[in-house]
């Protein structure tokens, strides 16, 4: 697949995500959240990349963790809604309904969230406006990343019959971990290989919990 960003990867992308059958998770126990797999242009020689965040380390709730733009769902959002507003707030970039190309599988954290990713397409090097409370840093990860056999990184939990889920990511510096982790690889096999492989049996290492 051509990593370009522009017109044929956003077709292409879409098309794999129109033919992926989700799978949601019904647990009213769980509360809503959604996150935004937002992908951008701008990187060397034209290739798209994903758009990812460290949260700052004082924050009392995965301070200092890797994250995708997202958040909890308000009381009359829908889960669209919820994932344009909380990428607005932490990142400055407004986007629409428009811009969605599809979701994937529903994630149950063991912090007791059910988050569901959408995928969207965020411009050609768009500005970027973070907010500092809630962001410490912003990475573009470059699709031949995702891409890399590398991925994904298993171990086993002393936690859980499954094991737990991080990829390297070499923009990053080291490795992220599930949830985060499963969803962005999720992200990979449906959009960019156009496979159906689920992750949300995957585990969270002890200190993504709360």
């Amino acid at each position: 697949m051509d990593f370009l960003y522009g017109a044929e990867l956003r077709r292409q992308v879409s098309e794999r995500l129109d033919a992926f059958t989700r799978s949601p998770l019904d647990d009213d126990t769980l509360r809503a959240a959604a996150v935004a797999l937002v992908i951008v242009g701008g990187g060397d020689d034209g290739e798209a990349s994903l758009l990812l965040t460290r949260r700052p380390t004082h924050l009392n709730r995965h301070g200092g963790q890797f994250a995708l733009p997202g958040g909890r769902v308000d009381d009359g959002e829908t889960l669209v809604d919820a994932a344009l507003r909380e990428l607005d707030e932490e990142l400055g970039l407004t986007l629409g309904s428009g811009d969605v190309l599809g979701r994937l599988d529903d994630y149950p954290t063991r912090s007791g969230f059910r988050i569901s990713p959408i995928v969207m397409w965020g411009g050609e090097n768009p500005a970027l406006n973070p907010d500092p409370n809630e962001v410490a840093r912003i990475f573009h990860i470059p699709f031949h990343e995702l891409d890399s056999p590398a991925l994904p990184n298993l171990i086993d939990s002393d936690a859980g019959d499954h094991p737990i889920m991080s990829v390297p990511l070499p923009a990053t510096g080291g490795l992220v971990y599930a949830p985060t982790a499963a969803m962005i690889y999720q992200f990979r096999e449906v959009a960019l290989r156009g496979a159906a492989t689920r992750v949300s049996h995957f585990d969270q290492p002890q200190f993504a919990w709360s």
